[in-house]
């Protein structure tokens, strides 16, 4: 149970600043998402209409459930590095490993013949925007999670970010938590999901990750494939989760 707790906390400062506001966020490009004067609490609604999710099926919707109509979430941490060392990150980490590799959170999809003008951690999403408007008929994922446009765009602004906000490690670690949440994440760690549902479902966002069949869940779609063994993806969930 105090490990349940434990790593319920975590998530917790872990996703606090995905959930912030646009009226939180400073709109100068400051490097921090949050205000230095943030409210204890933000309240969070979710939009009556939803964007597709990350490889959302030919329906257009997202892959899991919606977030609750409400909820609250800690706020005014200010701008706390979110790649850290706790189950979340490294978690995301796992993650990185197979869809950017060394390039980690300046990792441009190979497949894209025109680069961005810029190391994307140098970017702001405005530029990153208009890199893939400027650019159609190539791949566009981008970062150390591989966002493609459709759900960059759908992060972006559910979070209620600026667009000059910079591409930073921070915000596209805040990014990719909100896909962690869509994923189940709080209902696995408290024991509502068990470790093969939610694996299957890291699978259905993040292609280079395998499902139980031990392929992408795209396997043959668009060239993806699965970057590593559902053996070794299973063995370090359970080192990262024990238990």
């Amino acid at each position: 149970m105090e490990r349940m707790w434990g790593l319920l906390a975590c998530v917790g400062l872990c996703l606090q600043a995905t959930f912030a506001s646009a009226e939180a966020l400073p709109m100068a490009a400051r490097g921090s998402l949050l205000t230095e004067r943030a409210p204890l609490f933000v309240q969070v609604r979710a939009s009556a209409s939803r964007s597709p999710s990350l490889f959302a099926g030919k329906n257009g919707n997202s892959l899991f459930r919606p977030m609750p109509v409400s909820i609250r979430v800690p706020s005014g941490l200010g701008a706390t590095p979110f790649h850290d060392l706790g189950p979340v990150g490294q978690l995301r980490a796992l993650i990185a490993q197979a869809e950017a590799g060394a390039k980690g959170y300046d990792a441009v999809q190979y497949g894209a013949d025109i680069l961005p003008s810029g190391p994307p951690t140098t970017l702001t999403i405005a530029q990153i925007y208009a890199w893939i408007d400027d650019t159609p008929g190539q791949p566009h994922a981008i970062g150390r999670y591989q966002f493609i446009p459709p759900t960059l765009r759908r992060l972006v602004r559910r979070m209620g970010l600026n667009h000059q906000v910079r591409f930073s490690p921070q915000v596209q670690d805040q990014l990719a938590n909100l896909l962690l949440y869509e994923a189940g994440l709080h209902q696995f760690l408290a024991g509502d999901l068990d470790r093969q549902t939610f694996m299957n479902n890291l699978a259905k966002i993040w292609a280079g990750l395998p499902n139980d069949t031990g392929q992408s869940h795209y396997h043959g779609f668009a060239g993806n494939g699965a970057t590593m063994t559902w053996v070794y993806f299973d063995a370090q969930m359970a080192r990262i989760f024990p238990g």
